[in-house]
């Protein structure tokens, strides 16, 4: 059974998610239909590549993931069909896949042709172009019928971390705020450990606040499960499970959690200094 994938700034009241998953079975009632999340902050393309990224790889080869975030059709811009890591991806040629596959060559890059003359209507992306050119992929079809190849896409820069070498320290940034309210940088554990080598402690600032370990999970944080009550509430900083620097509070909500109380927003620094 074929797999397409779902993901907007649509949010579920309206009636857009459900007019393209009705979309998807008028035109194939066999086609397992995966919600990945319709919560996108509106127009967030790095919120976007950062669930995307981290969700399909989970999903089996040859998935199809329709991305509907800043889709709003415009004759101006192409919609486009990447073909990357075994899986095919649907979205507005606004950056927001090369954030995705920052690290990652696209195997191919075609621009959907559907509904793209100049007499076509096409009243809503998703169900007019994303939806048909998905459902021909799940059925078989090749993407030489439904699009044309091009030599690429539009780029955009995904943030990354440096290193100031006088200073002895990495200046990385706030990438995401999940769901707990843990705040995720873009300092990977890669580069945090090929550039502290050879230094022996670390200490990580943001704002006024400052750590000087990092977990390797969330749980580690307890050092005795018979007192772990006495540990919510803790702060902590851990490489989560994409190997990025999160900075957590144990047990946090989006209430509690590191967001409300170390009152970090994306975009804002996070420091590394290497003594």
């Amino acid at each position: 059974m074929s797999i397409i994938t779902l993901t907007s700034d649509f949010g579920n009241l309206d009636y857009r998610v459900a007019a393209v998953k009705g979309s998807i079975l008028s035109l194939n009632q066999k086609v397992n239909i995966i919600d990945i999340t319709h919560d996108i902050q509106a127009f967030n393309l790095v919120q976007t590549s950062y669930i995307v990224r981290n969700a399909y790889k989970y999903f089996p080869k040859g998935a199809i993931h329709i991305i509907s975030v800043d889709s709003f059709h415009n004759r101006s811009r192409k919609n486009i069909l990447y073909k990357a890591n075994g899986h095919y991806f649907l979205a507005a040629d606004n950056g927001l896949l090369s954030l995705i596959f920052f690290d990652i060559k696209p195997e191919a890059i075609y621009e959907i042709t559907l509904n793209n003359r100049f007499d076509d209507i096409v009243n809503f992306t998703s169900t007019d172009v994303f939806v048909p050119a998905a459902v021909h992929l799940a059925n078989g079809g090749l993407p030489e019928v439904i699009g044309r190849k091009i030599d690429s896409a539009k780029q955009l820069l995904f943030p990354k971390p440096v290193y100031n070498e006088s200073e002895k320290m990495i200046i990385g940034e706030v990438n995401y705020i999940d769901n707990f309210g843990n705040i995720i940088s873009n300092i990977s554990k890669d580069f945090f450990e090929s550039t502290g080598n050879g230094y022996e402690n670390f200490t990580i600032k943001f704002r006024n606040l400052s750590l000087s370990r990092v977990y390797s999970s969330h749980t580690e944080v307890v050092s005795d499960w018979e007192r772990e009550t006495e540990f919510h509430g803790q702060s902590a900083a851990i490489f989560n499970d994409s190997q990025l620097l999160e900075l957590t509070i144990y047990k946090g909500s989006k209430k509690n959690g590191a967001k409300s109380l170390f009152g970090l927003n994306v975009g804002e620094n996070i420091y590394i200094e290497f003594f």
